[in-house]
């Protein structure tokens, strides 16, 4: 894979939590809203990013789609926090991939992306009361 198509992935799924952390957001009250809303501007300025980068470096910018399928219903806070660190963990599992692809200040970048998918999902697993709260090696399919 290249950078680009490593790049592109990783805008894919920044799409893609940016439309589940709506869902997300209306499921919540309190600090755990205040959250959904933090980490939905995270992803907007990720994406942000990467629209600009690919498309004044010559590649190819994939499209957004006008909806994404979820998972799963979300009907209540549990099945938010739940997607929360689906999303999470998902999103860090393109920018993992992006890590190989890249070198330099793309790589800083991707790196930088897989750590704070980390940690917000380990944030959102301790909200939801999961154990453990950490895991060995974000991005990495179970």
């Amino acid at each position: 894979m290249t950078a680009e198509e490593a790049l592109g992935a990783a805008l894919t799924a920044e799409y893609a939590a940016i439309f589940a952390y709506g869902p997300i957001g209306v499921r919540l009250t309190g600090t755990a809203q205040r959250a959904a809303r933090e980490a939905e501007s995270a992803h907007r300025r990720r994406r942000d990013d990467l629209v600009l980068r690919l498309s004044t470096g010559g590649g190819t910018v994939p499209a957004d789609r006008a909806g994404y399928a979820l998972p799963y219903p979300v009907t209540d806070a549990t099945s938010a926090l739940r997607l929360a660190v689906e999303v999470e963990e998902r999103t860090a599992g393109y920018w993992r991939a992006a890590l190989a692809a890249t070198t330099g200040a793309e790589r800083t970048r991707a790196l930088a992306a897989l750590t704070d998918c980390a940690l917000r999902a380990t944030r959102w697993r301790r909200t939801a009361g999961i154990t453990p709260s950490t895991v060995p090696f974000p991005g990495r399919p179970s």
